[in-house]
């Protein structure tokens, strides 16, 4: 199920239109109340989200989604308006998956909804991945600290599993953007340090295990 928020009414039947034709069950919603509403009842595989919205802009609403543990893993690509690229910048830092600027066509949007469902979705072959007293379980989704599990948003997430699967490899600001985010957008690569900054802190002492390669970028190591 994907949950479409977007308050120009044809423009949001024209997505629901192509996603149902695409395959994918889909709803919409012109605001965050409704939007509110129908989390309650179902959780979306992703959401497509506008960030000029009536009363609750899709900014804020990003962030509550990323601060309730129940919400936090869901896929956000965020929709912003032509030109602005602070928005793009302030939706990438505050936890977003990727964005699409307006006005995009249908089909770019459904190829990028498949990427990123393609990138979240559980690996079932793979292992734990254990640095220290870190671990990660792909399949399950679960990160855990000394044995207690740590709520990380998806981009997060989806850092630590690159370092902890690469351990020593040095991986470039760049790199990282291109790698999580799957974009070719040239931006500020201080999207890449806030959200290792956040993801060191959940980890507590094993968010040293994530090294600054001074000048070039990061890499896992295990401490001894």
């Amino acid at each position: 199920m994907i949950f479409c928020i977007e308050d120009d009414n044809s423009i949001r039947d024209l997505m629901l239109y192509t996603l149902n034709s695409a395959g994918f069950e889909a709803k919409g919603f012109c605001d965050g109340k409704e939007f509110w509403e129908e989390l309650k009842i179902q959780k979306p595989q992703l959401v497509m989200l506008d960030i000029m919205l009536p009363g609750e802009d899709g900014i804020e609403i990003l962030k509550k989604l990323r601060r309730e543990r129940e919400t936090a893993d869901i896929p956000v690509i965020m929709a912003t308006a032509k030109g602005t690229e602070y928005d793009k910048v302030i939706g990438l830092d505050t936890g977003a998956d990727d964005y699409l600027v307006k006005p995009f066509g249908m089909m770019e949007m459904v190829s990028h909804i498949k990427a990123v469902l393609r990138r979240t979705a559980p690996r079932e072959n793979a292992g734990i991945l254990s640095v220290g007293e870190l671990c990660l379980n792909p399949i399950e989704h679960i990160v855990t600290v000394k044995g207690e599990r740590v709520q990380l948003t998806l981009k997060e997430y989806e850092i630590l599993l690159l370092l902890m699967g690469n351990i020593g490899r040095v991986f470039t600001r760049d790199q990282l953007l291109e790698k999580i985010w799957e974009t070719d957008y040239i931006g500020e690569t201080r999207t890449v340090d806030v959200h290792i900054g956040t993801l060191r802190t959940k980890l507590g002492e094993c968010g040293e295990y994530i090294e600054t390669v001074r000048g070039v970028g990061y890499r896992m190591e295990a401490k001894k």
